[in-house]
């Protein structure tokens, strides 16, 4: 029985979290908004977990007075998912779907919902209703890209990623997600270049700081990566980046990565 990586799943999880910020803003590593919320919501988006279970307190109940309240369920959907209840986040979205099978606000948040679940396919599938040929939403195109990712279709995963970037050049979040998929596939310098624009056009996000310095690290520039994860952080921050970067990393001695062993120990689906 083959089994998984922690460097493939930290790769697989990295590319989770960096199109889950899409909606929720929120992420283990860092809480921006990456690839941009396509709920539209009006209001401020919360930047703490307090808020988002604030929202879940006022616009869930707003939902239960009133399920066809679309607005209420994109709040409530989204809080749900920022605080991890993402079968929750699909069970609302998906009534709200229904009740609203016109409005590609819903159709994108539930799409969006079913794809940080795991429903990638069913996800995809969804999304494809939430624009249209003549009218590309780029956040959404990025987002199918993902889905395609995690089902293992990475060239497909890349075109869409490209034409993302063509409505969007060089934007940062598709840029990641496009170095996090050639990471999938083992081509690193591919990967490289990638996050180095994202970087690059986004040098505080976190996430992708930290998935520059492991595309950087795995091709045995280990000092080079440790400088790139830790640039600008706080000593106490800095060590504590640096030492989850080296977790990431080949055992014994790190100076010398083997990516091909370590970016994908098995042909098992991303989690």
């Amino acid at each position: 029985m083959r089994t998984r990586s922690p460097l493939r799943f930290f790769i697989t999880a990295s590319i989770l979290a960096i199109t889950a910020a899409g909606v929720s803003g929120c992420s283990s590593i860092a809480g921006r908004d990456l690839t941009g919320s396509i709920t539209t919501a009006s209001a401020p988006q919360p930047q703490s977990d307090a808020d988002w279970h604030k929202d879940i307190d006022v616009y869930g109940q707003r939902y239960r007075n009133n399920p066809k309240d679309t607005e209420a369920a994109l709040r409530f959907g989204q809080a749900l998912r920022a605080t991890g209840q993402r079968a929750q986040a699909v069970a609302v979205l998906e009534q709200s779907a229904i009740a609203s099978p016109s409005d590609q606000r819903v159709i994108a948040a539930y799409g969006r919902a079913l794809v940080d679940n795991g429903n990638f396919q069913q996800g995809f599938d969804t999304l494809s209703r939430a624009h249209s040929p003549d009218k590309p939403d780029w956040h959404i195109l990025s987002i199918q890209g993902t889905a395609l990712d995690r089902l293992g279709r990475h060239e497909e995963a890349r075109q869409y990623y490209s034409n993302a970037l063509k409505i969007k050049p060089e934007e940062p979040s598709v840029l990641s997600n496009l170095g996090m998929s050639y990471l999938l596939s083992k081509q690193l310098a591919n990967a490289e270049n990638a996050l180095r624009r994202a970087h690059a056009g986004d040098r505080n996000d976190a996430r992708i700081r930290q998935n520059f310095a492991l595309a950087v690290g795995l091709q045995g520039r280990v000092g080079e990566a440790e400088t790139i994860v830790s640039a600008g952080l706080p000593p106490d921050e800095a060590a504590e980046s640096v030492s989850a970067l080296k977790q990431m990393l080949p055992r014994g001695d790190q100076g010398s990565a083997r990516p091909a062993r370590s970016a994908e120990r098995s042909n098992a689906s991303r989690s």
